[in-house]
């Protein structure tokens, strides 16, 4: 099954996305309201961590699908694109973050000191799936959508493991160097 083939199923059968797509924004809004003051506590901090994966992971991958269509397949338009594939998991991201930010500082939310970081690991991720992909890299191993899906998820865990780390020996450099140079003062 090709990622083609998968969006086309999710056109024949929309009810299981819509469901998905409207329960992540509603558990954001009715988590803020139940949560009150305790939303930095466990199991609150959780939730509101699982929920921005919820949204932003779909969200992201319609990003680059749109990109990719507008860009790469100059006789496809996006007016003749799912929506529900292609935009609703979009505007489903930005209104579960938008939700979730009215109520909670992300940077008290387990695994998100920048969001932006993370959003942008998504992306460098499908980027590299849809690459081979496309490539047909994958046909050689007959490997489906749920063994690209296991990669993405070993890829992106790679990837923000590779981020976390570069960043964090950067800021223990410069504040070494800090350190020295009050030291020579």
């Amino acid at each position: 099954m090709t990622l083609q083939e998968l969006f086309d199923s999710f056109a024949g059968n929309p009810t299981p996305l819509i469901i998905y797509f409207i329960l992540v924004p509603l558990t954001a809004f009715i988590a803020n309201y139940m949560s009150g003051n305790e939303q930095y506590q466990s199991p609150w901090n959780y939730l509101y961590s699982t929920l921005v994966y919820l949204a932003a992971v779909p969200g992201m991958l319609a990003v680059v699908l749109c990109i990719y269509t507008f860009f790469f397949e100059p006789q496809r338009s996006l007016l003749e694109v799912n929506a529900l594939v292609y935009f609703l998991p979009i505007i489903v991201m930005i209104a579960t973050l938008l939700i979730i930010a009215r109520h909670v500082n992300m940077n008290k939310i387990p695994g998100f000191n920048k969001l932006s970081a993370m959003l942008m690991m998504l992306t460098v991720t499908f980027i590299t799936i849809l690459i081979i992909q496309k490539t047909r890299i994958w046909v050689m191993f007959h490997g489906s959508v749920m063994h690209l899906f296991g990669l993405f998820v070993i890829l992106f865990a790679v990837f923000m493991w590779s981020w976390s780390k570069f960043f964090s020996s950067n800021s223990e450099k410069s504040t070494n160097y800090a350190s020295n140079r009050e030291i020579e003062w």
